[in-house]
């Protein structure tokens, strides 16, 4: 069962991408606020939020979920522990 988007938080940007760089992203090339996030073993990510725009929580399940791919442990354990 997916975590329903109502039970994550928005974060602002900035927040977002500490927790990416926790999963090992980091900025490979950078334009105005567009980066793209590449990590070793994981699909690499385009990240176009200003850093002190909130990322809205339905938007943060989707990064985390269906980009990244984790699990729903996973993103329990990343984002509530």
């Amino acid at each position: 069962m997916v975590i329903p988007a109502a039970q994550f938080p928005a974060l602002k940007a900035r927040q977002v991408l500490r927790l990416l760089a926790k999963l090992g992203y980091r900025i490979e090339r950078q334009a105005g606020s567009h980066r793209k996030l590449v990590a070793p073993n994981r699909p690499p990510i385009g990240f176009a939020f200003h850093d002190r725009d909130d990322v809205p929580p339905r938007a943060l399940r989707h990064i985390l979920s269906d980009r990244v791919g984790l699990t729903e442990a996973e993103i329990r354990d990343l984002l509530w522990k």
